[in-house]
């Protein structure tokens, strides 16, 4: 996506995230035309820390151990931006968009928008995702 509103708060399903090829190009680009950029969760801390950390991706906020409702309202109360932009999967992920006032956009119609590449065969959704040590050899 190039050009366009700068003053703009993007949150990352996690589960969108991992249907991108290259998460860490996509929040390069995203950094050029945004203000804020992240990632929200249902899953456990660790498990969205391990992702960024395996996909190298720099975010401004992260959900933490809460719901992704109460996320997405602390996001708009501690990041003011013109739009707040909710990039997700599915129907509910859209209905939370709209009940929180975030505009929302499917991944692929983002990834469409922005020229980002879907994976071939994206990260499965896991219900619990082990701990492991990423810096183990």
């Amino acid at each position: 996506m190039n050009g366009g509103d700068s003053d703009m708060t993007l949150a990352f399903e996690l589960e969108a995230l991992k249907e991108l090829q290259d998460p860490q190009a996509v929040f390069t680009d995203a950094r050029q035309w945004t203000t804020y950029v992240g990632v929200i969760s249902e899953k456990p801390t660790y498990v969205v820390t391990n992702f960024t950390r395996k996909h190298r991706v720099r975010q401004d906020f992260f959900s933490g151990p809460r719901s992704r409702r109460e996320s997405l309202g602390n996001i708009k109360e501690q990041f003011d931006t013109d739009r707040y932009v909710f990039v997700g999967t599915t129907d509910e992920d859209e209905q939370l968009a709209d009940e929180l006032d975030w505009e929302y956009l499917d991944v692929q119609t983002a990834a469409d928008a922005a020229d980002w590449a879907m994976a071939v065969d994206p990260e499965p959704a896991t219900v619990e995702e082990e701990d492991t040590r990423d810096d183990w050899p």
